[in-house]
């Protein structure tokens, strides 16, 4: 490990040795063109729809888990919801779908409302980078995303592959057996 990296690191709070990095969220403008490519292109299942009709927003909650598990009653699908590793969350902010000020930029994972633009007006400094996909053969993989029509950002010669998902979000696609390769070059 990189000893400047080591030394600006700190052990947490005794607290934090059960804290989990639970989700990461997309806004999206077209929740059933978002929903089918990340279930049908990237295989992911929906875990969870909550509608907060008093803040007008629409939460969709989609990971990596076997439908067997996943609980019957609303309450127990929750917790179990909220307890994944790693989860996508899909939020659609009723209205967008028609709002011609809604921006998707494709140039960065970002979808942004005018809201979003005007809070990070006010911020000095806000950068964006994708999310990514862990699959056993990246090349298998993106060959079918690409027979599915997926658009590619970067196509995976190098052993990793950058698509582009509803609204231009980015999204590598990796293998962890060939993560360590791709250091070396």
């Amino acid at each position: 490990m990189d000893e400047a990296a080591s030394t600006a690191c700190s052990e947490g709070h005794a607290l934090t040795k059960d804290y989990m990095l639970q989700q990461t969220m997309l806004r999206v403008k077209d929740p059933a063109r978002s929903l089918d490519f990340y279930t049908r292109i990237l295989g992911m299942m929906l875990l969870q729809k909550i509608d907060f009709p008093s803040m007008r927003f629409t939460f969709y909650s989609l990971g990596y888990e076997d439908k067997a598990d996943t609980p019957a009653d609303v309450k127990e699908r929750t917790v179990w919801t909220f307890s994944r590793r790693a989860t996508l969350e899909l939020t659609h902010n009723w209205g967008t779908e028609s709002d011609n000020l809604f921006v998707q930029r494709s140039d960065r994972f970002v979808c942004f409302s005018m809201l979003d633009l005007l809070w990070l007006s006010l911020l000095s400094c806000f950068h964006a980078g994708h999310i990514g996909i862990a699959v056993p053969d990246v090349y298998a993989a993106c060959k079918v995303f690409e027979e599915q029509g997926v658009r590619f950002v970067k196509k995976p010669e190098t052993g990793s592959g950058l698509c582009s998902g509803p609204g231009g979000c980015w999204i590598e696609i990796l293998s962890p057996n060939n993560t360590f390769s791709l250091m070396s070059s």
